[in-house]
């Protein structure tokens, strides 16, 4: 006969911590790589400023394409205007051929009645008139909206107008071009030229340039902190991302190749922050950048109107400093794939060149330094430069590479394995509190998860679903967040990786592409590039970030247990381990009892929760995050299959029973109000 698996939860809520649990914890991190930016961005054009070369059409840059049936019209890139950087596109048309001629572009537009930004820089020889602008849905021929751009000069000249999108069409292009109404005129050696230096479009509903659903959808998710960072950085200089967009220096990106995205520099990402009302994180450029240069760009964010780049962040039209309190120096400086690669002795010794300089510029910042799961680094980074820094940085990534896994073995076995992340994180954190606490010197830090994820390595070339975005890798998420709590007296700061896309398991997800962490994104769309919607996970990160959370309360669970096979000596100890992983948290007030639990199990498990009197009856909310099985996701096509639902639950003789669902999340939420 079969036997419901069962479990009993006793809080103690007389024995509570006296370490606050920091918001900051539930923080998030944007880093432009692979679709990353170009996922969070408004834009619906690429290759705006014409950078590529001409890869697939003779004369023409990158992702556009010819527009016209006159068989002579000619394509060229040409050096770009005055203070642009990659080309200016040539278009050449001949009158003889009493025909159109432009460019265009694959795109998808949503509807758009106030209209979509449309800004092109351009020049032209005298005979040409005007151009036309528009959308138009490909499968149809319908034209969704259209302007008309009247040219002005044979000189460079910035020109601005709105399309109105008459409705949404994820198959649409848009067409720039002289059409065939225009005047013509007798061909000669200077007729029919038209330049084009940058081209772009936004939706009107667009947020400092990010796309309104991504900005809704990450102000649920109540960050806290949002970290500016990742391989990129450390080869990023950031003025050449200040100023006006279209007169940014087009830049390769050479951590993860293609285009550094310039659109989103230092004033982009501190609007995102204040539209979120979170605080930003700033990792600084010790690969190839210099110590003056993170020093400026403190001054950059945090001087006034008497420093040299305050006067510059003034000039570029934001005059009040923006108080950026905490910076990171290095990323991943122990990694041969970091520009800047170096030993431990080396990279203290650069920590402190950069740490005087940026603290010579503002005393009152914050310093994290990147550490190592390897405690040789961090002993020697410590020895060295523990009095310059406030944090120590670590990221944590948990995937099959820790067990000597790959597909071959069996599911289950890696199901449990992935479920164990939080039984690594406590044993990284645990060496770094013995170091913390081996000398008086280093007890001020803190302890930063500047990265962390599920990571389900060596899955790197991406057919299909990745496992990062399953109910699996949320539940093992979950866990992972209970131990960041459970050490909340050390652990200040966690950055998930990454927000939008990216190479792993962006929580928020746009369109139906999930970037390879090698190749990045294929050529080519779908048909479902608007499609904006979160993942597993993301429901965790919202579940989780948006609760009253004050102090750990102890607590004891008695519950079914399991064991990870694991063919790696260096593991942990993995026997034994709990199928329900438990922590309960209380308000600064007192009055409401938080309890995160994650069934770790494939079974479902009837559970018990003693409430220790903190009420005796009444009515309890339960936050779910559940599925069909492990496996179950989000997808464009059902964007909501695992999303968290809300229960009303009864608190009997302060004890609340409730069934949790096999590899499933869940927080129980129980207030008392004061009569």
């Amino acid at each position: 006969m079969f036997m419901q698996a069962k479990a009993k939860i006793q809080v103690n809520t007389n024995q509570v911590g006296k370490d606050k649990i920091n918001p900051y914890l539930f923080g998030h991190f944007v880093e432009d790589i692979r679709d990353h930016m170009d996922a969070m961005l408004a834009y619906p054009l690429s290759d705006m400023d014409f950078e590529s070369n001409d890869v697939t059409y003779r004369g023409l840059s990158g992702s556009w394409r010819p527009f016209t049936n006159g068989k002579s019209t000619v394509f060229a890139l040409e050096p770009a205007a005055t203070y642009h950087s990659g080309h200016s596109q040539l278009i050449r048309i001949y009158s003889d051929d009493e025909a159109y001629a432009g460019i265009r572009q694959a795109i998808a537009v949503k509807e758009d009645q106030l209209g979509y930004e449309l800004a092109l820089y351009a020049r032209a020889s005298i005979e040409i008139k005007f151009l036309t602008a528009e959308i138009v849905d490909t499968a149809s021929g319908e034209v969704l909206g259209a302007t008309r751009i009247e040219i002005e000069s044979h000189n460079w000249k910035q020109y601005a107008s709105r399309i109105k999108v008459s409705r949404l069409c994820e198959q649409a292009e848009f067409r720039l071009y002289v059409p065939a109404e225009h005047e013509r005129w007798r061909d000669n050696v200077s007729t029919g030229m038209l330049w084009l230096d940058h081209i772009s479009l936004l939706p009107s509903d667009h947020v400092g340039l990010v796309r309104k659903e991504v900005v809704d959808m990450t102000k649920d998710l109540n960050a806290g902190m949002m970290r500016l960072a990742g391989n990129y950085i450390s080869a990023y200089h950031w003025q050449q991302a200040i100023g006006p967009v279209n007169k940014r220096p087009c830049v390769i990106n050479e951590a993860w190749g293609g285009w550094t995205n310039k659109y989103f520099g230092t004033d982009e990402f501190i609007e995102f922050c204040r539209d979120l009302q979170v605080e930003p994180l700033i990792c600084v450029n010790d690969g190839s950048g210099t110590p003056e240069e993170a020093a400026e760009w403190v001054e950059y964010c945090n001087g006034g109107l008497d420093t040299p780049m305050g006067k510059l962040r003034a000039a570029n039209g934001h005059v009040e400093p923006y108080g950026v309190k905490y910076w990171e120096i290095g990323n991943e400086v122990w990694g041969p794939w970091q520009v800047g690669h170096c030993s431990a002795e080396q990279f203290a010794d650069r920590y402190v060149r950069f740490a005087q300089s940026m603290k010579g510029i503002d005393p009152e910042i914050k310093l994290l330094a990147c550490g190592d799961d390897k405690q040789d680094w961090n002993r020697i980074l410590l020895e060295r430069a523990a009095e310059h820094m406030d944090y120590v940085t670590l990221h944590l990534y948990h995937g099959y590479n820790r067990f000597g896994m790959n597909d071959r073995t069996p599911k289950e076995e890696r199901y449990k394995a992935i479920l164990s992340y939080p039984e690594w994180t406590r044993e990284s954190v645990r060496k770094v509190r013995e170091l913390i606490n081996s000398d008086s010197r280093y007890t001020h830090l803190k302890l930063a998860i500047t990265e962390y994820n599920t990571m389900y390595y060596p899955n790197t070339i991406r057919k299909g679903l990745p496992n990062e975005h399953t109910l699996e890798a949320a539940a093992a998420n979950a866990a992972n967040l209970n131990e960041f709590i459970r050490n909340s007296d050390l652990i200040e700061i966690g950055s998930f990786s990454d927000l939008v896309n990216g190479w792993l398991g962006g929580c928020i997800r746009v369109g139906d592409f999930f970037a390879d962490q090698f190749r990045g994104k294929s050529s080519g769309r779908t048909e479902n590039a608007l499609t904006v919607y979160g993942t597993p996970t993301y429901y965790v990160m919202n579940m989780y970030a948006n609760r009253d959370l004050g102090y750990v309360v102890q607590s004891h669970t008695e519950c079914g247990n399991f064991s990870v096979n694991s063919l790696v000596p260096t593991a942990p100890k993995l026997t034994d381990l709990p199928n329900l992983d438990v922590v309960a948290c209380q308000s600064v007030d007192g009055d409401t009892l938080t309890i995160f639990m994650v069934n770790r199990s494939l079974e479902n498990v009837v559970t018990e929760v003693l409430l220790d009197g903190f009420v005796t009856k009444g009515t309890a909310r339960l936050l779910a995050l559940t599925g069909e099985d492990a496996d179950a996701f989000n997808n464009v096509h059902h964007p909501e299959a695992v999303v968290c639902e809300v229960f009303d639950v009864p608190v009997v003789n302060a004890q609340v029973s409730c069934e949790l669902k096999a590899s499933s999340v869940y927080v129980l939420e129980i207030t008392r109000y004061k009569g």
